[in-house]
């Protein structure tokens, strides 16, 4: 059973060839093709994995370059995504057909083969190639506490492109110990604070700008209260034109802004993007209604989103995420002196604001998994430079998965989303 497995990622650049390179884009061209066709022909007929395979897979088959065992897997993928729909129907959300776009390919053990001198054969579109992983010389490395032990066995993995560089992001196993069981949350978080200034900015450092969207908002705002002042028919109907505009920008704000999220997730290989409870966000930030809604439906698109990667969106507590500190806990009214500024008037920690209270937040989920009386909760938070436990355990991210390791947003940050 899934459950009496504790999973692990190690995520590792991967050394290619020009060659390698374009066979790696290929296989992932080919892949987001077949989940695709799986997906359309199981949409609305079933969504079990033993339903849609043979559905699809002769189609997938026929109309990709895929191999038969990455037909197979785009099936399940196509299956899973599907699934999560459906859950999410079943609470009441509205749906729509999943699409794949991100540029990754799911690899298993028939795909996949770890050699122990540091490579790793992965299935193509055309053959197997096999890479060097770029990981770090020292012995007791991020990686190694996985390649090298022989508790841990290699599970379904994911390769994913980022900015011309490849990274596998290779799953690990293991057996649950006893005292391990019936842990009540396992797995790497992200956590997510939503604000005016910064729409998001999740506990790996990135910031979804809000300043463009404000100043849009307050220039449809001035238009529209010049239209209805004017009262005119005419008036009225560019004030009706004027008002779609307005809500199908802000879509489309509220979809990248969603998009950029749920890629965080991706990259970090995390399990659960967690957000603060959204019942009083309104009276905590000091939005308009109208903010209040783009909350709620910026929720609502990364939680569809995420879940047709897998990936589970929560709400947690939202007391005193943004009046805490992040690095010793201590919690004051003192500690945010102004809007964008966090100070801990104890440890005399800096940060952003709303970094420091996405840090929070993702830690108050981590906590839940300790919350029984043996605290057998195995679960952490995904920061930029590596991940964190609840008893401050840090693992850094491997060389090249960042261009710096550090904790704290640049400015350059804050200004883009």
């Amino acid at each position: 059973m899934a459950d009496d497995y504790v999973r692990r990622t190690a995520i590792t650049r991967l050394e290619v060839t020009d060659e390698q390179r374009d066979l790696l884009e290929e296989t992932i061209t080919e892949w987001k093709r077949g989940c695709q066709i799986a997906t359309d022909m199981a949409w609305g007929e079933c969504n079990a994995k033993s339903d849609v395979q043979p559905l699809a897979y002769d189609t997938v088959r026929e109309h990709t370059d895929l191999g038969s065992q990455h037909a197979i897997l785009a099936t399940h993928q196509a299956a899973q995504a599907i699934t999560g729909c459906l859950e999410r129907r079943s609470n009441g959300k509205k749906i729509s057909k999943p699409t794949f776009t991100a540029p990754t390919v799911k690899y298993d053990t028939r795909t996949l083969t770890l050699f122990d001198d540091d490579t790793v054969s992965l299935s193509t579109t055309e053959s197997r190639i096999r890479c060097d992983l770029a990981l770090p010389d020292a012995d007791d490395g991020y990686q190694r506490q996985y390649l090298n032990a022989d508790e841990w066995s290699v599970t379904e993995s994911t390769l994913t492109a980022r900015d011309g560089n490849y990274f596998l992001h290779i799953g690990f196993r293991r057996h649950k110990t006893d005292t391990e069981r019936n842990t009540a949350e396992d797995g790497t978080v992200l956590g997510v604070d939503l604000g005016i200034e910064n729409l998001a900015v999740t506990s790996t450092a990135t910031f979804v700008s809000g300043r463009e969207l404000i100043h849009d908002l307050r220039e449809f705002e001035t238009v529209r209260a010049g239209l209805q002042q004017t009262g005119t028919r005419s008036a009225h109907r560019t004030l009706k034109q004027s008002s779609g505009r307005e809500l199908r920008y802000v879509r489309d704000v509220l979809h990248r802004a969603s998009n950029a999220i749920v890629d965080e997730a991706l990259r970090y290989e995390c399990d659960v993007i967690a957000f603060e409870d959204l019942t009083d966000i309104r009276e905590r930030t000091g939005a308009s209604w109208g903010h209040t809604w783009a909350f709620r439906t910026l929720y609502e698109q990364v939680e569809y989103k995420a879940e047709v990667e897998g990936i589970s969106v929560k709400q947690v507590g939202s007391a005193y995420t943004s009046k805490r500190c992040a690095e010793c806990g201590f919690t004051a009214d003192e500690n945010r002196a102004t809007r964008n500024d966090f100070r801990c008037v104890k440890c005399e920690s800096e940060a952003n604001a709303d970094y420091n209270a996405a840090k929070n937040i993702g830690m108050r989920y981590v906590r839940r998994g300790q919350q029984s009386s043996r605290r057998t909760g195995d679960s952490q938070l995904a920061l930029k430079s590596g991940t964190v436990t609840l008893s401050g355990g840090f693992t850094a991210y491997p060389d090249g998965f960042e261009a710096e390791f550090t904790d704290k947003p640049h400015p350059q940050s804050a200004e883009g989303a």
